[in-house]
Protein backbone atom coordinates (compact mmCIF):
# COMPACT_ATOMS: atom_id res chain seq x y z
CA UNK A 1 0.00 0.00 0.00
CA UNK A 2 1.08 3.52 -0.96
CA UNK A 3 0.23 6.37 1.30
CA UNK A 4 0.96 10.08 0.18
CA UNK A 5 0.26 12.85 2.94
CA UNK A 6 -0.01 16.18 1.16
CA UNK A 7 -0.58 19.47 1.82
CA UNK A 8 0.84 23.03 2.31
CA UNK A 9 4.25 23.75 3.71
CA UNK A 10 3.86 23.42 7.76
CA UNK A 11 0.89 21.38 7.55
CA UNK A 12 2.35 18.80 9.37
CA UNK A 13 3.01 16.23 6.73
CA UNK A 14 6.48 15.14 7.86
CA UNK A 15 4.94 15.08 11.94
CA UNK A 16 2.10 12.95 10.35
CA UNK A 17 3.89 10.57 8.53
CA UNK A 18 6.22 9.51 10.79
CA UNK A 19 3.36 9.59 13.39
CA UNK A 20 1.75 6.84 10.86
CA UNK A 21 4.66 4.78 10.42
CA UNK A 22 5.48 4.33 14.14
CA UNK A 23 1.49 3.27 14.12
CA UNK A 24 1.78 1.12 11.37
CA UNK A 25 5.22 -1.08 12.81
CA UNK A 26 3.47 -1.22 15.62
CA UNK A 27 0.90 -3.11 14.13
CA UNK A 28 3.47 -5.64 12.67
CA UNK A 29 3.58 -3.84 9.08
CA UNK A 30 6.48 -3.49 7.42
CA UNK A 31 6.97 0.23 6.60
CA UNK A 32 9.12 2.72 4.22
CA UNK A 33 9.09 6.90 5.29
CA UNK A 34 10.16 9.01 1.94
CA UNK A 35 10.32 12.94 1.89
CA UNK A 36 9.99 14.10 -1.62
CA UNK A 37 12.24 16.38 -2.36
CA UNK A 38 14.64 14.39 -1.21
CA UNK A 39 17.74 16.99 -0.97
CA UNK A 40 19.95 14.77 -1.00
CA UNK A 41 20.24 13.42 -4.36
CA UNK A 42 21.94 14.60 -7.21
CA UNK A 43 18.42 16.27 -8.60
CA UNK A 44 17.41 17.11 -5.25
CA UNK A 45 20.54 19.00 -4.64
CA UNK A 46 19.48 20.94 -7.86
CA UNK A 47 15.33 21.73 -6.26
CA UNK A 48 17.08 22.95 -3.19
CA UNK A 49 19.86 25.37 -4.75
CA UNK A 50 16.18 26.82 -6.89
CA UNK A 51 14.22 27.00 -4.20
CA UNK A 52 16.90 29.28 -1.98
CA UNK A 53 17.04 31.49 -4.96
CA UNK A 54 20.89 29.80 -6.69
CA UNK A 55 19.41 28.78 -9.80
CA UNK A 56 16.14 30.16 -11.89
CA UNK A 57 14.14 27.33 -13.15
CA UNK A 58 10.87 28.27 -15.20
CA UNK A 59 7.82 26.37 -13.43
CA UNK A 60 7.98 23.63 -16.00
CA UNK A 61 11.50 23.17 -15.31
CA UNK A 62 11.18 23.18 -11.42
CA UNK A 63 8.27 20.27 -11.68
CA UNK A 64 10.21 18.21 -13.96
CA UNK A 65 12.76 18.17 -11.00
CA UNK A 66 10.30 17.08 -8.85
CA UNK A 67 9.00 14.65 -10.58
CA UNK A 68 12.60 13.24 -11.82
CA UNK A 69 13.21 13.23 -7.73
CA UNK A 70 10.50 10.97 -7.61
CA UNK A 71 11.58 8.66 -10.45
CA UNK A 72 14.94 8.57 -9.02
CA UNK A 73 13.13 6.44 -6.45
CA UNK A 74 11.15 3.87 -8.58
CA UNK A 75 13.16 0.79 -8.80
CA UNK A 76 12.78 0.86 -4.73
CA UNK A 77 9.14 1.97 -4.69
CA UNK A 78 8.25 -0.49 -7.10
CA UNK A 79 10.41 -3.26 -5.29
CA UNK A 80 8.91 -2.73 -1.68
CA UNK A 81 5.02 -2.27 -3.02
CA UNK A 82 5.61 -5.49 -4.92
CA UNK A 83 7.44 -7.36 -1.39
CA UNK A 84 3.82 -6.19 0.31
CA UNK A 85 5.37 -3.64 2.40
CA UNK A 86 3.56 0.14 2.89
CA UNK A 87 4.75 3.00 2.06
CA UNK A 88 4.41 6.29 3.19
CA UNK A 89 5.50 9.64 1.44
CA UNK A 90 5.19 12.82 2.31
CA UNK A 91 4.40 14.54 -0.48
CA UNK A 92 3.67 12.42 -3.84
CA UNK A 93 2.48 12.90 -7.26
CA UNK A 94 -0.22 15.60 -6.47
CA UNK A 95 2.02 18.20 -5.32
CA UNK A 96 3.19 18.69 -8.91
CA UNK A 97 0.13 18.88 -9.66
CA UNK A 98 -1.01 21.52 -6.93
CA UNK A 99 1.84 23.57 -7.41
CA UNK A 100 2.09 23.13 -11.02
CA UNK A 101 -1.03 24.14 -11.58
CA UNK A 102 -0.92 26.94 -9.08
CA UNK A 103 1.72 28.57 -11.69
CA UNK A 104 -0.49 27.98 -14.80
CA UNK A 105 0.85 24.85 -15.97
CA UNK A 106 -1.49 22.20 -17.90
CA UNK A 107 -2.72 19.55 -14.56
CA UNK A 108 -3.11 17.32 -17.61
CA UNK A 109 0.64 17.40 -18.90
CA UNK A 110 1.57 16.66 -15.01
CA UNK A 111 -0.28 13.66 -14.95
CA UNK A 112 0.31 12.48 -17.48
CA UNK A 113 4.30 12.89 -16.81
CA UNK A 114 4.04 10.95 -13.93
CA UNK A 115 1.87 7.84 -15.09
CA UNK A 116 4.93 5.62 -14.16
CA UNK A 117 5.12 6.29 -11.00
CA UNK A 118 2.84 4.20 -8.52
CA UNK A 119 -0.37 5.71 -7.60
CA UNK A 120 -1.28 6.16 -4.29
CA UNK A 121 -3.72 3.56 -2.40
CA UNK A 122 -4.83 6.20 -0.06
CA UNK A 123 -3.75 10.01 -0.17
CA UNK A 124 -4.14 12.36 2.81
CA UNK A 125 -4.60 16.17 2.55
CA UNK A 126 -3.63 18.07 5.64
CA UNK A 127 -5.32 20.96 4.81
CA UNK A 128 -4.58 24.35 6.34
CA UNK A 129 -5.00 28.33 4.99
CA UNK A 130 -1.41 29.52 4.11
CA UNK A 131 -2.03 32.35 6.64
CA UNK A 132 -1.30 29.00 9.32
CA UNK A 133 1.41 28.75 7.62
CA UNK A 134 3.43 31.16 8.19
CA UNK A 135 1.78 31.63 11.69
CA UNK A 136 3.96 28.18 12.34
CA UNK A 137 7.13 29.39 10.68
CA UNK A 138 8.06 33.20 9.73
CA UNK A 139 12.17 32.93 9.14
CA UNK A 140 13.62 30.73 6.80
CA UNK A 141 11.02 30.76 3.91
CA UNK A 142 12.11 29.40 0.44
CA UNK A 143 10.33 31.53 -2.30
CA UNK A 144 7.30 29.33 -2.75
CA UNK A 145 6.66 29.67 1.01
CA UNK A 146 6.75 33.47 0.87
CA UNK A 147 4.41 33.59 -1.94
CA UNK A 148 0.85 33.92 -0.16
CA UNK A 149 -1.20 34.00 -3.59
CA UNK A 150 0.67 31.34 -5.23
CA UNK A 151 -0.13 28.76 -1.88
CA UNK A 152 -3.62 30.02 -1.91
CA UNK A 153 -3.93 28.46 -5.55
CA UNK A 154 -1.74 25.71 -4.59
CA UNK A 155 -4.62 24.90 -1.96
CA UNK A 156 -7.19 25.05 -4.13
CA UNK A 157 -5.52 22.66 -6.58
CA UNK A 158 -5.64 20.36 -3.80
CA UNK A 159 -8.97 21.11 -2.87
CA UNK A 160 -9.76 20.21 -6.24
CA UNK A 161 -7.92 16.94 -6.34
CA UNK A 162 -9.15 15.84 -3.16
CA UNK A 163 -12.91 15.89 -4.51
CA UNK A 164 -12.42 14.16 -7.30
CA UNK A 165 -10.12 11.31 -6.53
CA UNK A 166 -11.72 10.63 -2.85
CA UNK A 167 -8.74 12.19 -0.27
CA UNK A 168 -9.57 11.73 3.17
CA UNK A 169 -9.20 15.53 4.44
CA UNK A 170 -7.83 16.26 7.56
CA UNK A 171 -8.10 19.74 8.96
CA UNK A 172 -4.38 20.54 9.57
CA UNK A 173 -5.17 23.60 12.10
CA UNK A 174 -6.38 21.41 14.44
CA UNK A 175 -4.16 20.16 17.33
CA UNK A 176 -0.94 17.27 16.47
CA UNK A 177 -2.72 14.76 18.97
CA UNK A 178 -6.30 15.29 16.98
CA UNK A 179 -4.56 15.50 13.07
CA UNK A 180 -2.87 11.90 14.46
CA UNK A 181 -6.06 10.59 15.14
CA UNK A 182 -7.49 11.77 12.16
CA UNK A 183 -4.76 10.70 10.03
CA UNK A 184 -5.03 7.04 11.98
CA UNK A 185 -8.82 6.37 11.53
CA UNK A 186 -8.82 7.14 8.70
CA UNK A 187 -6.00 5.08 7.14
CA UNK A 188 -7.42 2.35 9.71
CA UNK A 189 -10.64 2.23 8.24
CA UNK A 190 -9.35 2.42 3.89
CA UNK A 191 -6.90 -0.41 5.11
CA UNK A 192 -9.86 -2.39 6.58
CA UNK A 193 -11.79 -2.07 3.15
CA UNK A 194 -8.69 -3.39 0.71
CA UNK A 195 -8.13 -6.55 3.00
Amino acid sequence: MLIAIEGLDQSGKATQARQLRTRLEHDGRKVHLLSFPDYETPIGREIKQALHGERDFPPAVMQLLYVANRFEYKPRLDAWLGAGDIVVCDRFRASSVAYGEAQGLDSAWLDEIQRPLPTPDVTVLLDIAPATGVARKSAGRDRYERDLALLERVRDSYRRQAAKQDWVVVDGAQTKEAVTAAVASAIHARMSLNT
